[in-house]
């Protein structure tokens, strides 16, 4: 398994941008996904995470300003972010385990700033 993020940046406070990540591997699909973030000098956490079928949840903090989504045919989720802050900044890394296994993209770097 395969997994390639994009779209980080750097984007102004209240700006949005949408990540994508791309999985190669046809137990893709079936199998839950995971956007993690890390900023410096902190732990890997949880942003938002998606079933197979759809359903999704999300850390409180990007509650109600993030939406995760995925596009089977295309094998590849998305995390639409909106209001940034910048307290969202840091490396995105999209997840998927498999069976037991952790696999982790290189992820993208996402920076909030005036």
């Amino acid at each position: 398994v395969q997994l390639v993020e994009s779209g980080g940046g750097l984007v102004q406070p209240g700006g949005s941008l949408r990540l994508s990540c791309a999985a190669s591997g046809s137990i893709f699909n079936i199998l839950p996904m995971g956007w993690y973030r890390q900023a410096p000098g902190k732990q890997r956490e949880l942003v938002a995470r998606i079933t197979s079928g759809g359903s999704s949840n999300y850390a409180d903090s990007v509650k109600g300003r993030f939406t995760v989504s995925r596009e089977k045919p295309k094998n590849t989720v998305y995390l639409q972010m909106n209001s940034l802050k910048p307290e969202d900044t840091g490396v995105y890394y999209c997840n998927q385990k498999i069976y037991g296994v952790d696999y982790w993209g290189q992820g993208t770097q996402v920076t909030v700033s005036s």
